[in-house]
């Protein structure tokens, strides 16, 4: 059971000492990333490796549901939780709908409060307010249910601002379980600008998450509330199974080092990674900072318990695990059905054959790093802007979500067959495409950023480009030989380029495509996709010839 803050202060009440009764046992439980996975995710992305490397099939809405509910069973005090990317990137059952289906299913499960991830902002603040507070899409309507009233839980960011220094969000919320008030304490990535395109955020800034914490946990002392967390939309890499801690020490492990002392747990998000760590805050005491995957596959869970003389909580006697969403279980009915109705009513839109491919076109790049599915989304997108005078095409990675497979999907369409649905689940944001005019000097530039001391990110590119890299050579020093249409590029010379609005705006750190010029737009990726399958079928993966590496 739990209530929500109302404005007030918390003082703790007068007591004899305490006694192992005068503690309340509170249980967090925790899900992150779960971008619409409402059918059980297939493949990779639907299994957990555990320690010992074994695999188990996890994920599904209505298993979530299942063990959601017998975790709250075990534990008289519970509350359901999200750390960020509830939505976008998101299935085709989910994303037809603007995520409406998934927010209903997050609404039944009882979730208490989220933080924004940078995936609530796919479709710009606008939108993201109307998933929060309801109403009908301004395009689109209201195509899942005849309306639809928004999440029952806030989106939390207490680093995200207007570009005036007013909060854009709710930097906090308080709620109430066994009688107990409990802090919970928003902050998304600050590098979020990165990941999203620079229209979606527009009038926003994304600050210092460990001063905005700090900041936010100031503020919950002098209320008196005691026990707080954090819900973090930010990650670690890490290794090991689901209780392991072999993180790479990144962002979530220096936020949580330097995240005030009052915090007592930081559920962390955004890398799809296992982890189960304690982390000493900067008094130097443990506390869990632990994320469970994605897609649903993993329950974080924190138990505490708390003073009720001091309402604070007993770090002492924290337990922290991740459970496995295993599919052994009976499926939650109610979260089954919506489940079923929001299938159902993509189906007519979602098997619509596009076209056909003899092989398979994966996502995952060679030794080089170049991919036969990048390779055909450059392609499409080169054709696609043709008539603004495209002789490059450039897309990122990170924007391609998933593979197409030659054998028969259990939608059953048949061997080779690609449908509207798996195209929308390779390419679902929306981008824009556009045409800009860079010199061969940007050009090389541009190549050259897709090595920094952070990590490597190698663009996919049209048949039109070509170049050499050297995996051994320093960062700014790597890329040689680059052609178009087979001829050196003049350093000197202009080309028209086109790339989606996210690149056009910087993002994923490319910002020499901020230097563009005479921007001509196109049509959405996913359009310039469909159209490629429709005028090429059958599409043979392609050589993955266009990046060449050496020593």
């Amino acid at each position: 059971m739990a209530a929500t803050l109302a404005a007030a202060t918390f003082a703790a009440p007068a007591s004899a000492a305490q006694r192992p009764a005068d503690t309340t046992d509170v249980r967090l439980i925790t899900f992150n990333d779960l971008h619409g996975n409402l059918e059980p995710p297939s493949g990779s992305s639907g299994r957990v490796t555990l320690a010992d490397g074994t695999t188990v099939d996890a994920g599904g809405a209505a298993y979530l549901a299942t063990h959601v509910k017998q975790l709250e069973s075990e534990v008289k005090n519970s509350l359901v939780l999200s750390a960020g990317d509830n939505v976008g990137a998101s299935p085709v059952s989910s994303a037809l709908f603007h995520d409406e289906p998934t927010i209903d299913f997050l609404n039944d499960l009882g979730v208490q409060a989220s933080v924004v991830g940078n995936h609530e902002f796919d479709e710009g603040y606008r939108e993201l307010q109307r998933v929060q507070f309801g109403g009908c899409h301004p395009t689109d309507g209201c195509q899942f249910r005849d309306r639809y009233t928004g999440a029952r839980f806030p989106m939390l960011g207490s680093n995200v601002t207007f570009d005036n220094g007013l909060p854009a969000l709710l930097p906090f919320t308080v709620k109430f379980s066994g009688g107990q008030p409990i802090g919970i304490i928003g902050a998304t990535l600050e590098d979020l600008p990165s990941v999203v395109s620079a229209e979606a955020i527009q009038g926003l800034e994304f600050g210092d998450e460990v001063e905005a914490i700090n900041r936010t946990s100031g503020w919950l002392d002098r209320l008196g509330v005691k026990a707080q967390i954090v819900l973090l939309h930010q990650g670690d890499n890490s290794e090991g199974g689901p209780d392991d801690c072999q993180v790479d020490g990144g962002p979530a492990s220096q936020i949580a080092k330097g995240a005030s002392a009052s915090v007592d747990a930081i559920f962390s998000a955004h890398s799809h990674m296992q982890y189960n760590c304690q982390i000493a805050d900067p008094a130097g005491n443990p506390r869990p900072v632990i994320q469970g995957l994605s897609y649903g596959r993993l329950l974080s869970v924190v138990d505490l318990k708390i003073d009720k003389r001091t309402r604070d909580v007993v770090r002492a006697s924290t337990v922290a695990h991740n459970e496995v969403v295993t599919r052994d279980v009976t499926p939650d009915p109610a979260a089954a059905a919506l489940v079923e109705e929001a299938v159902t009513k993509a189906e007519p839109i979602a098997n619509e054959q596009i076209g056909a491919i003899t092989g398979d076109l994966k996502a995952a790049g060679g030794e080089s790093g170049e991919s036969s599915l990048g390779d055909v989304i450059a392609d499409a997108q080169l054709e696609a802007t043709s008539a603004n005078g495209a002789q490059i095409a450039i897309t990122n990675p990170g924007g391609i979500r998933a593979d197409f497979t030659y054998a028969s999907s259990p939608a059953g369409e048949g061997d080779g067959v690609v449908t509207y649905g798996e195209a929308f689940t390779v390419q679902p944001f929306a981008n824009i495409m556009q045409t800009i005019t860079l010199t061969g000097e940007n050009l090389k530039n541009v190549l050259e950023q897709q090595w920094t001391a952070s990590g490597t990110r190698i663009l996919q590119i049209s048949s039109t480009l070509h170049y050499t890299y050297s995996a051994s050579a320093p960062i700014g020093s790597k890329v040689s030989d680059i052609t178009v249409d087979g001829t050196p590029v003049d350093p000197a010379a202009t080309y028209r380029v086109s790339v989606n609005n996210f690149l056009a705006g910087g993002g994923d750190g490319f910002t020499e495509f901020t230097k563009g010029t005479d921007l001509a737009g196109g049509p959405v990726d996913l359009d310039a996709l469909i159209a490629y399958f429709g005028a090429h079928s059958p599409i043979a993966p392609p050589a993955a010839d266009r990046i060449t590496v050496v020593a």
